[in-house]
């Protein structure tokens, strides 16, 4: 197995992800292909006494930035690392693909590079996030790649969260949920009330609609939105994730018996904190394409690429991407019917 990585996608490559490769490699028994200026990931590397010789290098020309129209990836900026990292994950060069870089760019890529796992069954790919929440941790998917879609998307979307949930997070019949301002099923947009119809005859575990409040309890597996709410539940998320964080040092940093205190808890302290790391989840998925992808975090460091690959190596062992088209094609077979 190959893991083809974009080593200068992100806030800290390419240090961080050549850091998180050789102990993915080491560890995983994976190959690994890091794509980028050779000159300069050689260069990291010695600089910071790091052995690379037993990963593989794709030298790249250029980069795309964060700032950079993400359409580049196809005529201006094609010899930049994620689109020859995706070249080569087209190409059969490698099994999955993992970069930190741009979001635009790597949907872009992903759709018109590595292509759609079957344009008649899924008509866009969707960013599946994992979300920790208070029981199993919970995916989020749209969670920021398409602002519009129809109903029929939103089901592809809910049956591959829960093709995805089952084989990599081993949750026994993953209980799929709508998001939406109420329960009832007559709430919401038409978008939602033709989805939430659709989803009751869908191959999942569909448990009907869930609001946003509910999500942070763990009362779904699957949480299917569209990229537009998607990505403003996901930011609330983060952001909540972090005014709790700061809260809780505040607390237990006020005084004497407060430090005292935080020394007596400090192991669960320490437990929930890994359970809110999104380092601990390597990236999201982006499902929908015909070989896996993997966009990890914009900040991510060498314990989240690490986690990343693991992903990656998990994603194309179980074959989800087989499990997604047997429910898709059931679906598109039953509309035929």
């Amino acid at each position: 197995m190959n893991i083809v990585i974009d080593a200068f996608g992100g806030d800290n490559a390419p240090l961080e992800v050549i850091k998180g490769s050789i102990k993915a490699h080491n560890d995983f028994g994976v190959g690994i292909t890091l794509v980028g200026d050779e000159n300069k990931i050689k260069e990291c590397a010695q600089s910071n006494s790091l052995d690379i010789s037993q990963l593989k290098i794709k030298h790249a020309d250029s980069v795309i930035e964060i700032c950079d129209d993400p359409r580049q990836i196809l005529k201006e900026k094609k010899d930049c690392s994620m689109a020859v990292g995706m070249k080569m994950l087209a190409d059969g060069e490698g099994d999955a693909f993992v970069s930190a870089g741009s979001t635009g760019a790597i949907v872009c890529g992903a759709l018109f590079i590595v292509k759609s796992l079957d344009k008649k069954l899924v008509k866009r790919p969707a960013l599946a996030t994992v979300l920790p929440t208070a029981g199993k941790p919970t995916m989020l998917l749209d969670s920021g790649a398409n602002l519009d879609c129809k109903p029929e998307t939103l089901v592809q979307f809910g049956v591959m969260g829960s093709a995805y949930m089952q084989k990599i997070m081993n949750v026994d019949k993953p209980r799929v949920a709508l998001a939406n301002i109420g329960a009832e099923e007559s709430k919401g947009r038409d978008l939602d009330k033709a989805a939430y119809k659709l989803l009751e005859t869908a191959p999942v575990n569909f448990v009907g609609n869930i609001e946003a409040r509910q999500l942070p309890l763990g009362d779904c597996d699957v949480c299917v939105a569209d990229g537009f709410s998607g990505n403003l539940m996901l930011k609330l998320y983060e952001g909540m994730g972090i005014f709790f964080s700061n809260e809780l040092k505040g607390i237990f940093k006020k005084n004497v018996k407060t430090k005292l205190a935080a020394a007596m808890v400090m192991k669960n302290i320490k437990d929930f904190k890994k359970k809110v790391d999104y380092s601990e989840y390597g990236g999201a998925p982006l499902l929908g394409t015909a070989k896996p992808v993997i966009k990890a975090h914009g900040s991510s460091d060498a314990k989240a690429f690490y986690n990343a690959i693991r992903q990656a190596k998990l994603f194309t062992e179980t074959k989800v991407i087989d499990t997604m088209t047997q429910a898709l094609s059931q679906i598109k077979q039953e509309q035929a019917e």
